[in-house]
């Protein structure tokens, strides 16, 4: 039988070492968010829109924050789209940004005065950070400026 040498538990050291060090290297990579519920919007007279942010995500876990909320806009078609049909064919018409939003569940009034577009229908997203968009609100009717 051969005897141990220095040799052995010099190696095992080495190699113990270059397990630890293998590692992966950098930042922590975050979890994916998840996508907010959608905001609930409530038509406030011809131009202006209520909207209540939502409070929880799609899993239903705490929302820490919105980033954005966009109005997107659809042409008026033959039957009233659902509220995927607007925010997948739809354009974006107006933003707000924080730091001009209020908290989750914070209540905020859009003034759309400003929207020159013709009869249509309108869904309003909130967008998380990292650019991740929720669920749209229920499709609203827009009226037509002149009216």
């Amino acid at each position: 039988m051969r005897s141990f040498s220095l040799a052995n538990p010099l190696l095992a050291i080495i190699l113990g070492l270059l397990t630890i060090g293998c590692g992966r290297k950098g930042d922590p990579i975050p979890r994916p968010r998840a996508a907010a519920q959608p905001v609930e919007a409530r038509l406030e007279g011809l131009r202006s829109i209520r909207l209540v942010l939502p409070r929880l995500d799609t899993k239903d876990e705490a929302l820490v924050g919105v980033e954005i909320v966009r109005v997107l806009y659809l042409p008026l078609g033959l039957v009233k789209p659902t509220p995927e049909e607007v925010f997948s064919h739809g354009e974006v018409v107006l933003e707000r940004r924080r730091p001009d939003l209020p908290g989750p569940g914070g209540t905020l009034l859009l003034d759309l005065k400003s929207l020159q577009r013709p009869q249509g229908w309108i869904v309003i997203v909130a967008v998380r950070l990292g650019n991740v968009p929720g669920r749209p609100s229920e499709v609203l009717p827009w009226m037509a400026p002149a009216l």
